[in-house]
């Protein structure tokens, strides 16, 4: 019983740190960059009044201006309420990490940075936490209380499963989302069988989730993953499959095909989203997180040609 209770106050230790880190970062560098992009849905109609010179003359409500025998415009206001929906991948492989953070520890962290700013703006945040099934799902909700729930899930939500499948996860981000929302999606995109395969059906669930929403995929990346160590023989262990390999990295030409493929592999990912019209930011557990999300905002707030 001892030990049950010391684990539930080390968890609420750790919420609170986290929420106290991340909604520092919201405040000094994240909350005016999040506004001004994400500027909700359009325009709300508001009301009618009487005609003052200056006004747009596209502006007039002819049916009021016939009705009342003097012009009437109308008046519209921004409709600011956004859909923040977190689309976050638990799956094994995110439990690596060759520094002081795991992938999933930087998902977890980014996804709290974006559910506080949110929430700041008065938006609703929704969850998704997935593997090879979907393991948790939250519906959009507005507050500092669910918020802090969404991000409880992500940091301790125990997998049942070790695959990943983003594909069926995506297929159910479009049936459950009845209204248009931005749609994050945290990944370090590792799949599993036939590359090729694998490609393609991400292609089409990536152009058919972003024809409905706003799709924007973090990409969360290790640098051993692109780099090996000059360690001698070694036993890599996919972690989704467990499937084992053996590979001599004291070869120069062994390091520098695995960098030369993980560098590829990137690339290809990279721009099969650009070109279903999919922004991604990349992210890395060496580096601060902050930088690359500040640059993906000040690129988003540029007006496009």
């Amino acid at each position: 019983m001892a030990d049950v209770k010391q684990s539930a106050t080390a968890k609420r230790s750790s919420m609170r740190e986290l929420e106290i880190r991340t909604r520092r970062m919201v405040d000094e560098s994240m909350a005016g960059a999040y506004h001004s992009v994400f500027k909700g849905r359009g325009m709300d109609f508001d009301e009618v009044r009487e005609y003052s010179p200056g006004d747009e003359v596209r502006t007039i409500d002819w049916n009021v201006t016939a009705r009342a025998g003097r012009a009437f415009v109308k008046k519209f206001t921004e409709e600011r309420e956004l859909t923040i929906f977190l689309v976050v991948d638990i799956s094994a492989s995110g439990n690596f990490g060759s520094g002081a953070m795991a992938k999933r520890d930087l998902a977890a962290e980014v996804a709290s940075v974006l559910a506080f700013s949110a929430i700041r703006n008065s938006d609703k945040v929704g969850l998704i936490l997935y593997t090879d099934r979907i393991e948790r799902y939250l519906p959009p909700k507005k507050g500092r209380r669910h918020v802090l729930r969404v991000v409880r899930d992500i940091l301790y939500h125990e997998p049942q499963g070790v695959g990943t499948d983003t594909v069926k996860t995506l297929d159910v981000v479009n049936h459950v989302l009845h209204r248009r929302a931005v749609v994050f999606l945290i990944s370090d995109f590792e799949t599993s069988g036939d590359p090729g395969v694998a490609r393609v059906a991400l292609r089409r669930a990536v152009r058919q989730t972003n024809r409905r929403h706003d799709l924007i995929a973090l990409h969360v990346e290790d640098p051993r993953e692109k780099e090996l160590p000059n360690v001698g023989i070694i036993a890599l262990e996919d972690a989704e499959t467990g499937e084992i390999i053996e590979l001599n990295t004291a070869r120069a030409a062994v390091r520098r095909r695995f960098n030369e493929l993980s560098l590829e592999r990137s690339r290809r990912l990279r721009n099969d989203l650009r070109a279903e019209g999919v922004d991604t930011v990349q992210l890395r557990t060496d580096a601060p997180y902050i930088p690359p999300l500040q640059r993906f905002f000040k690129s988003r707030g540029r007006p496009r040609v």
